[in-house]
């Protein structure tokens, strides 16, 4: 298992998990990517959406 900062967790496969409401997840892949900030609309496997974020422009920051 290795954790990527900002990222997901990304987990040698296949895995097989089941979230707390009990949905089962399975995955035969050789290396499958766990969502660790629950953006993902693929929850619990990552889609990415952790890219995503807003940053400030140039001109957010002088008026701040």
């Amino acid at each position: 298992m290795r954790i990527v900062p900002g990222g997901p967790i990304l987990v040698e496969g296949p895995v097989d998990m089941t979230t707390p409401d009990g949905h089962r997840v399975c995955s035969d892949r050789f290396m499958v990517a766990v969502c660790a900030c629950r953006r993902s609309k693929n929850y619990p496997l990552c889609d990415t959406s952790h890219r995503r974020k807003v940053r400030p422009t140039d001109t957010d920051d002088a008026q701040g």
